[in-house]
């Protein structure tokens, strides 16, 4: 029973990877999608970024604090 149930799952799992490699494979430029906040236009209008670059940011907006205030 719970090796037919992992058979069928490897094979379910195996048949929608290689949908996913056909596809990207068959479309011009093809290639997954960036599902990253960085590569997210509207949320970079809307001054969301993800947590590495936020950091940047705010590290940066110190330094010139700092350097105001000697």
């Amino acid at each position: 029973m719970i090796l037919k149930l992992l058979v069928i799952s490897v094979v379910l799992m195996a048949v929608i990877t290689a949908l996913m490699a056909i596809r990207i494979l068959l479309k011009k430029n093809g290639h997954f999608p960036n599902t990253h906040i960085g590569g997210n236009k509207n949320m970079a209008r809307r001054g969301i970024f993800c947590a590495s670059t936020q950091d940047k940011i705010a590290r940066k907006d110190r330094r010139h604090l700092l350097k105001d205030t000697l």
